[in-house]
């Protein structure tokens, strides 16, 4: 894949619609990074937020239509799409997160770099960035 690329983990997703920061260095980027995450993180997001955004005393439907712009701007990769890459992905993080595999293999599919809060992924063979450091990437 030519140009910069990220893919990103539920986490972020949720922190994208919960604060401000990580949204804008997504929307702010956009231009130059091309921004995935698989399937499962958006079904994720969508299973968590309600219960994070009623607990904030934010609207939940305010909150899930942010979700659903952020889809316009980082891709949703369908699970067929990852899916040759389980076992590898599996066999690199299933000590510590199985349910983690499908973040890794889009990342080894697409070969680019995961953006997550989760430590999981350190040592998995894929750089990783967190929210503090990923506008260095992002630069």
């Amino acid at each position: 894949m030519s140009g910069k690329a990220i893919v990103l983990d539920a986490n972020i997703l949720i922190r994208a619609v919960l604060g401000k920061r990580v949204r804008e260095l997504i929307f702010d980027s956009v231009i130059t990074v091309k921004f995935f995450a698989p399937d499962i993180a958006y079904a994720d997001a969508r299973n968590y937020l309600p219960a994070l955004l009623k607990k904030r005393g934010v609207d939940s439907s305010a909150g899930m239509l942010v979700l659903d712009r952020l889809e316009g701007v980082v891709q949703s990769i369908d699970a067929e799409l990852y899916a040759g890459m389980q076992q590898q992905a599996l066999q690199r993080i299933a000590v510590r997160d199985a349910d983690d595999w499908p973040v890794l293999a889009c990342a080894m599919t697409l070969g680019c770099p995961v953006w997550t809060e989760d430590a999981d992924f350190f040592g998995t063979g894929v750089a990783t960035w967190t929210s503090d450091r990923i506008a260095l990437y992002l630069a």
